[in-house]
């Protein structure tokens, strides 16, 4: 066993983002649609521990989703 198995990474996709005020939130009913920052062919943005590591694109099949990873996001050198 690697003595990286047990770390714990808190990974997150993030599809896109919106601000949306308190009262609209607390307005909206079964199948209200936020819109997103983001359209159907922007990458996907994979997060670890809150920062950007890759891209990607969510795939659909029949009721099975899963990210393929399109890009590693390096960071810069100091």
């Amino acid at each position: 066993m690697s003595v990286l198995e047990g770390v714990m990474v808190d990974l997150s996709v993030v599809l896109g983002s919106a601000e949306v005020p308190i009262r609209q939130i607390l307005q909206m009913s079964r199948g209200a649609m936020i819109p997103l920052d983001r359209g159907q062919d922007d990458p996907t943005l994979v997060y670890a521990n809150d920062e950007l590591i890759a891209e990607g694109r969510v795939l659909v099949d029949e009721e099975v989703m899963s990210l393929e990873i399109v890009k590693i996001v390096r960071k810069p050198n100091p």
